[in-house]
């Protein structure tokens, strides 16, 4: 009878069921005791020996993974670059209208109403953080808020501009004034004007900021798919089973990684078309934000409704005072010196003409600016598995490469 080193040296691979096995001889027959490296393998199986384990296999599917995630990462950078440097760079244009807006409005009280300037430009502050916030997102109102600006405004315009004869009046008696602001309506149709023109242009301008960041979140999403069972064996022989056969240096064929990708990728070819109707509402809401929704003009445009508002109080002075004695009575004051002078300078001196900027539309050249650039960027998610294949992942033309089973050109 043969020994097992007999068996062994004469038939060192015998085939079972189809696969390599060494063999052990019984008594009683043949008996499987051995599987050799390579039998138990899932998906980088073959017919020749190889260096591979289970569990090498399963590191390689982890690797498999890791690789994908990092390549549409790495892919999706430079627009999500794009889009995060433009959320800052609009926030901060928003911040330098405000300053600049601030500032043209509190020149403008200076030079025409010298006299209550100083006690305004607090209020002209509130006003335009107010409006900052409203931009970023808060939930404030911009008809209360414009409200809250000319109920505030109307006491200073009625002790310095409309009565100003008298001394300052008690505190009480100023917030009564306050009170009969929207009922009197001193300032006309101004209050309605700036709150229709901040709320159409400000709305363009919020909604913008809010669909870039809507944009981010949909790259980081996309930045980590889950992958199922199927892709990442795909992924597993496209990437690595060449490695358990020594071709460490072998890449996909071109056919075969794309249609590996277009697969695994299916759900970011999902949005595709999503993202071409995000990418053209922005292009329609840029369109859309000109004349009375173009937000800088509106801004920098504030201190001329403020000076026509303050104009229309003073033109009907006579008319408020008696409507706020009806309302409020008659204030106890004393009169103030030089009373004469400050009242004459208020009315006669000559409004702040508006300073808008010549050198061109800041916001404007920065929204064509940032579409242009978000143009390229319009079938992303469409091209996706052809751009990793085409220049990550897959052989050139020519070359020899990895179909999933052997090396071919």
């Amino acid at each position: 009878m043969n020994t097992m080193e007999d068996i062994m040296f004469q038939n060192p691979l015998s085939l079972y069921n189809g696969r390599p096995v060494d063999v052990m001889w019984h008594d009683n027959g043949v008996t499987v005791i051995y599987s050799p490296p390579g039998s138990d393998l899932q998906v980088c199986q073959s017919r020749n020996l190889t260096c591979c384990t289970k569990k090498m296999e399963e590191r390689y599917q982890v690797a498999a993974r890791r690789d994908v995630q990092n390549l549409l990462q790495t892919s999706s950078a430079s627009l999500k670059f794009l889009i995060s440097r433009n959320i800052a760079a609009f926030q901060e244009t928003f911040e330098s209208l405000m300053k600049a807006s601030e500032n043209h409005t509190n020149l403008l009280l200076q030079a025409s109403y010298r006299n209550m300037a100083g006690e305004a430009s607090g209020l002209v502050r509130e006003l335009f953080t107010d409006v900052g916030l409203f931009l970023l997102g808060s939930e404030l109102n911009v008809d209360d808020i414009t409200s809250r600006f000319f109920d505030a405004l109307f006491p200073l315009v009625y002790n310095h501009l409309i009565n100003p004869s008298l001394s300052r009046v008690t505190p009480g008696y100023a917030e009564c004034v306050r009170s009969a602001r929207r009922d009197l309506t001193p300032f006309g149709a101004a209050p309605g004007v700036l709150a229709d023109r901040i709320g159409r242009s400000g709305v363009g301008g919020r909604v913008l900021l809010q669909a870039l960041h809507l944009g981010i979140e949909v790259i980081n999403i996309t930045d980590h798919l889950a992958f199922s069972r199927e892709c990442r064996r795909a992924l597993l022989r496209m990437q690595y089973c060449p490695h358990c056969h020594g071709l460490t240096l072998s890449q996909p064929c071109m056919g075969y990684c794309l249609n590996v990708m277009r697969g695994c990728l299916a759900s970011a070819a999902e949005v595709d078309p999503h993202w071409r109707e995000f990418v053209r509402s922005l292009e329609g809401l840029s369109a859309r934000m000109h004349g009375t929704q173009d937000l800088e003009q509106v801004l920098l445009g504030v201190h001329d409704v403020v000076h026509d508002a303050v104009a229309h109080a003073q033109k009907n002075g006579p008319h408020l005072s008696a409507q706020v004695y009806k309302v409020c009575g008659h204030p106890s004051r004393q009169p103030a010196q030089s009373v004469s002078g400050q009242q004459d300078g208020a009315r006669e001196s000559i409004p702040l003409k508006a300073s808008i900027r010549e050198t061109g539309n800041t916001l404007v050249t920065r929204r064509k600016e940032f579409l242009n650039s978000l143009r390229l960027y319009r079938t992303f998610y469409g091209g996706l598995a052809d751009q990793l294949c085409v220049s990550q992942l897959a052989s050139a033309d020519g070359l020899a490469c990895w179909n999933g089973a052997d090396v071919v050109k």
